[in-house]
Formats: C-alpha cells, structure tokens, sequence
C-alpha cells in the first residue's frame, strides 16, 4: 500500500499549493512509511509515500520519471504484467533506470497516451503528469481495489488515495453531500462516484480522467 497525491493549476501552481501537497504526503505518510517524495513543475505538484515491494532500492523513490522528464507519475498498486510489458518498451527504444512497475507506467503513458490502462493488468491508482502536453491523467483499476478521490476546482485539480489528504489543499469546499450522508444511512457505505463531501468525487472503477486547461474528461475504458 502506498500513498498518491497531488495538485494541478492550470494558471501556474502558489506556494501555498506546493505547501499544500508537502502537507498531503504528511498525511498519508500511513500508508507508505519507507520513503515519500515530492515532484514539482509550473503548474504541478506530486508527492507520494512509499510502501517499498517491487525494487525496494532508493532508485524506486517516486515520484518517477522517463528518460527526458517529459512524463512524470506517482503510483499505487502493483503490476502483474509490468516485467512482459517492460521488455517489449525496451524494445520499441525506451531506456530504463530502475526495476519498478511505476517506471514501466511512466514509458507506457509515453508511448500509448491514455490506452495505456488497456495493457495494464494488476491493482491500480495513479497519477501523470505530461510536461509537454501540461495534462494530468488518473487512473484507477478495474475493479477498483486502490482508492482514488479527486476535486475539480475550476482550472485546478486536486486528488488523492484518502479524503483526509485532499481536505490539506487550500479553499477546497467542506459542504457534506446529503445524497452521499443518506446512501451511507441507507447502506452503510457511499457508492462512487460520490463522497461524504459534494466537492470531492470518487474516481469508478474501470475509469480514468484526463484533465488539462480546458477541464476534466472521464472515461470508462473496462466494464465487466
């Protein structure tokens, strides 16, 4: 298990947002006690909290990046097919610095942009983010065994493995949903994509979401 988050704005990220996901890998520090680590761009903020399975050397600390730094994720989860999958990046020319499965992530975005959840097969939730395209792209599994929660905010996304973590971001709207508070009267648990609160939404299973200036696009891309 380990810990995502992360903050993007489409006008150019503040300071007080780069506190903000320093703040949010804090929180999920729970959930990956080996490790965390922090990556930020104009517009950008990643940091994740490292729960160490897959090359448990400091060559795996997230967040991670490809050959140019063009292309950058934060992952939870785990592959199963990431070393099949590897070999045949490295032979269409992608160069590899560590053993990871989030690496492997990283190239694939790179080389089949949002199908690359198509080839993955595993238990999932990540994040990327294209330096050149300025998107970020989340991903969740099929089935939805790793968590995933996001809030638009207008030209700003913020999202998470655990609401606590996104409640660390500025100005996000606290307001508590009363569809949400009856479904869980009603059945114990809320069923995505909703969430106690109105503003933060549950990433479905079998999803993804693409988001970038002109706003967030999801996508089912598995049903069963």
């Amino acid at each position: 298990m380990c810990g995502i988050a992360g903050i993007v704005n489409s006008a150019g990220l503040n300071d007080g947002e780069r506190l903000a996901v320093e703040r949010m890998v804090n929180v999920l520090h729970h959930r990956g006690p080996d490790d965390s680590g922090t990556f930020f761009d104009r517009k950008a903020g990643l940091g994740h909290a490292r729960l160490s399975i897959i090359d448990v050397s400091a060559a795996g600390k997230q967040p991670l990046c490809n050959e140019d730094e063009s292309v950058w994720g934060t992952f939870n989860g785990e592959i199963y097919n990431f070393a099949e999958l590897r070999e045949r990046l490295i032979a269409k020319g992608h160069r590899f610095r560590t053993r990871t499965d989030t690496e492997v992530i990283v190239h694939l975005y790179e080389e089949e942009g949002e199908a690359c959840v198509e080839s993955l097969r595993g238990m999932f939730a990540f994040a990327v983010w294209d330096r050149k395209n300025e998107t970020c792209f989340l991903a969740r599994d099929r089935l939805g065994i790793k968590p995933l929660y996001y809030a638009p905010l207008g030209g700003r996304l913020v999202f998470g493995s655990e609401i606590k973590a996104l409640l660390e971001a500025p100005d996000l709207p606290r307001d508590v949903d009363p569809q949400a508070l009856a479904d869980y009267m009603t059945y114990l648990w809320i069923p995505a994509p909703k969430s106690i609160f109105r503003q933060i939404r549950k990433l479905p299973p079998g999803h993804t979401a693409m988001f970038d200036r002109e706003g967030l696009r999801l996508r089912r891309y598995w049903d069963l």
